[in-house]
């Protein structure tokens, strides 16, 4: 066992690659990168910023895919080994009953997370602006679609693995319609995923890499030391966005509190299928999978908005190097 312990189930069969030697950073990337390329379907101009779970004895996940229209769509996926995926090349269509929701403009940049007995999606959805769509599926082929969580203008959507308080919770950043040069961390509660309420501040940019905006990135990860979230930090450069990584650990009873958060950031943007792309230098954060057994986590990332990459990080190392380079 080792110095914390993450609180979950143990998964035997999580994708991972050993640290190289001589590597001293706390996350390093799989050499496979990227995983998934952007032309892996027929239709794909590109192919990332996706969420990735465990299912039945391999794993399964739903993937932003922007067709050659530029189209941003999302579809479902398996794969046996987390790595070689399969994914269908039609987008998700959900089933939905509600006439005023069921129509929206577009899908983007999911979430995947299993909540007491099915799977609950959540995507950037256009409905009138950028806002926060919700579905569940039980099998990655038929997939619900709930009401929209939030009022436009609003993204990176992510609900927690479990109920708080007896209520289900959210991570969100409000926006605008574009480009969203600010943005701070909310949590939001909900009895039944249809009305929010209890909005509470998280966290604000602040200086450096992530001085412009900040947006939550998978699921939070229930620890011994609180829950473990990996965000995403945007600065604005002489050349533009620059989009980072790094993470907070929040109190487990009251998320909206943070107990410890990284000054440096976790992996930059440097290798070449981060920096070259539709979206020069990106590192995106959308899923992670972890081993309760080994402490091993698998971070899923976007790189450049173009394709999918694999990151790795060990749950003490992680947590000793946010309580170690912290400033709240």
């Amino acid at each position: 066992m080792g110095k914390y312990k993450i609180i979950g189930e143990p998964l035997k069969n999580i994708p991972w690659e050993e640290k190289p030697s001589g590597n001293h950073d706390v996350i390093w990337r799989s050499d496979m990168n990227p995983i998934i390329k952007r032309d892996l379907l027929p239709t794909s101009n590109s192919i990332f910023n996706s969420a990735v779970v465990p299912y039945k004895d391999g794993f399964a996940g739903v993937f932003r895919c922007d067709d050659k229209r530029r189209e941003m769509r999302i579809h479902a996926g398996f794969s046996d080994d987390g790595v070689h995926w399969n994914i269908n090349p039609e987008p998700i269509s959900f089933d939905c009953d509600i006439e005023q929701v069921k129509t929206f403009e577009y899908a983007y940049d999911p979430r995947v997370v299993w909540i007491e007995d099915r799977y609950y999606v959540t995507w950037c959805n256009g409905f009138h602006g950028p806002t926060i769509g919700i579905a569940y599926t039980y099998d990655f082929k038929t997939f619900h679609q709930l009401e929209n969580a939030f009022l436009p203008f609003n993204r990176n959507g992510v609900l927690f693995p479990k109920k708080i308080d007896g209520h289900f919770a959210m991570l969100s950043r409000p926006s605008d319609t574009g480009h969203t040069p600010f943005g701070d961390i909310f949590y939001s509660e909900s009895p039944d995923l249809e009305f929010w309420g209890r909005h509470r501040h998280v966290m604000a940019p602040r200086g450096w890499w992530q001085s412009t905006k900040i947006g939550a990135g998978p699921v939070p990860i229930e620890t011994s030391e609180g829950w473990l979230l990996i965000y995403h930090g945007v600065l604005t450069s002489c050349n533009g966005y620059v989009y980072h990584f790094g993470a907070a650990l929040l109190d487990l009873e009251k998320p909206w509190k943070v107990i410890a958060r990284t000054e440096p950031y976790l992996l930059a943007p440097r290798e070449l299928y981060e920096c070259v792309g539709d979206v020069p230098n990106v590192v995106f954060p959308c899923a992670a999978l972890t081993d309760s057994e080994t402490g091993r986590i698998a971070i899923y990332y976007g790189g450049a908005d173009t394709v999918t990459c694999l990151a790795y990080a060990q749950v003490d190392e992680l947590i000793d190097f946010i309580k170690n380079n912290s400033k709240l």
